[in-house]
C-alpha cells in the first residue's frame, strides 16, 4: 500500500528493530492503528467509537489486552485518576475476550433471509460466540 505524505516506522517493546506498515502481519497493523485511535481519544475524545471485528485478526493475549485498554479509556477517569467524559465503545465481535469487559451484549441471528437483535446476558454472549467458534473449527476440518 501507497502512503501519501505520511510514513509510519513501527518498534515493538523489546525490538531493536523498526518496520514499515507494509512489512508487518494483519495482526501487527491493527494493533498499530488502534494504537493511533486511542492516542487520538485520549487527547481529543469522541463520545462513541463502532468497531466491527477489529479483534478478528489478534491472537488470544492480544485480544485480552485490547478488551482491557477499551475497558481503560471507557472509563470516567484517567490512568491519573482526573474526571473525564465517559466514552461508549460499541464492537462486534466473534470472539470471548471482548465479551468478558463489556456492558451489554446483544444477539444477532440471520434466519431466512433476515436479521434480528435481542438483548443478551453475558453468559448468553459467550455461549453464542462459543458455538460459533465450534462451528468454524468443524466446517474447517472438514474443508
Amino acid at each position: 500500500a501507497t502512503y501519501s505524505g505520511i510514513s509510519i516506522k513501527v518498534q515493538f517493546v523489546g525490538g531493536a528493530d523498526t518496520y514499515t506498515m507494509a512489512q508487518l502481519s494483519g495482526g501487527q497493523k491493527t494493533m498499530v492503528a488502534l494504537c493511533l485511535i486511542f492516542a487520538i481519544q485520549r487527547c481529543d475524545p469522541a463520545p462513541f467509537y463502532i468497531f466491527d471485528e477489529i479483534d478478528a485478526n489478534l491472537d488470544a493475549a492480544h485480544r485480552a489486552s485490547l478488551a482491557k485498554m477499551i475497558e481503560r479509556q471507557a472509563a470516567e477517569t484517567d490512568v491519573s485518576g482526573e474526571d473525564r467524559p465517559p466514552t461508549q465503545f460499541i464492537t462486534t465481535t466473534f470472539r470471548p475476550e471482548l465479551i468478558h469487559t463489556g456492558d451489554k451484549f446483544y444477539g444477532v441471528t440471520h434466519r431466512n433471509k433476515a436479521s434480528s437483535i435481542r438483548a443478551v446476558e453475558k453468559s448468553e454472549a459467550l455461549r453464542i460466540i462459543t458455538e460459533s467458534e465450534s462451528r468454524m473449527r468443524q466446517h474447517a476440518a472438514v474443508s
